[in-house]
């Protein structure tokens, strides 16, 4: 997968449709009186988002047109499944649903074979899951999940271990407005902790210079160790403002002690 084809499974990429957010309001409400047609069309103005979420796999050595077409059954999936009332936009909604589907075939075709019931538990767990997700506002525990589903939650928790894709600390899992936030943005960083580089750098005097919300959160990402999720939801922002709140605060530290040290 180190090139990308014009044309994928038949599908000319280059010339793929893109739709205005009136015509998709439309043609969902036509694909939920059972317009066939409707939903076509609304796959096919969305195939510009399989073909950019098939490019995270570029290190499988999977052929394009395979995955370009387990892409399109995880988009199909979504249409048929996305609620219009939720307050979400569809391509939010459909790309953990496409994501998971490649992974899912990913998984099933590697050469390190996963034992068949350890795949049916965590798959009817995460079918589990994403049913209470869409009746609730938030995410099931385990308990919960384990309870609708009727697995014991330590039988979940090794089979959704068990067919865990390893990820790259650089494989990015979100973007929002230009801002992309890696697997590493979400770790906690238990090493750097205050005690054991404030000392050297002078980093007290770097902080104090800072506003109070981006001192809070260097404190916390890199004293406490928290995760970019965890400060998100102790100072009541999304995890895009705190990645990019924290770069900048980090950028004008170390401006600070760069100067420091001329």
């Amino acid at each position: 997968m180190s090139s990308y084809k014009v044309e994928i499974c038949g599908v000319n990429t280059a010339k793929l449709p893109i739709l205005k957010e009136e015509e998709k309001d439309e043609l969902f409400a036509r694909i939920k009186k059972g317009d066939q047609a409707a939903r076509d069309t609304y796959i096919q103005g969305n195939l510009r988002l399989v073909l950019s979420i098939i490019k995270r796999f570029n290190n499988h050595n999977e052929n394009v047109d395979d995955l370009f077409q387990i892409g399109c059954i995880g988009l199909m999936k979504a249409i048929d499944n996305f609620d219009v009332n939720v307050g979400v936009k569809f391509s939010t909604y459909a790309v953990p649903m496409i994501i998971g589907e490649i992974r899912r075939y990913l998984r099933d075709n590697s050469s390190y074979r996963i034992p068949r019931s350890l795949r049916d538990t965590a798959y009817k767990a995460m079918q589990t899951k994403e049913q209470l997700c869409r009746t609730s506002d938030r995410e099931p525990t385990l308990e919960e999940i384990s309870e609708a589903s009727g697995i014991p939650v330590r039988d979940i928790v090794y089979a959704l271990d068990a067919i865990q894709t390893p990820l790259s600390l650089f494989d990015p899992v979100y973007t929002d407005g230009g801002d992309t936030l890696y697997v590493m943005d979400q770790i906690s960083d238990k090493k750097n902790r205050e005690d054991n580089w404030v000392e050297d750098l002078s980093l007290s005097n770097a902080l104090s210079r800072l506003n109070k919300r981006d001192e809070r959160i260097i404190k916390l990402r890199f004293f406490e160790g928290k995760t970019q999720i965890e400060v998100a939801e102790e100072i009541h922002i999304s995890q895009a403002q705190v990645s990019r709140l924290e770069k900048n605060a980090l950028k004008n530290m170390y401006q600070y002690l760069r100067t420091e040290g001329d």
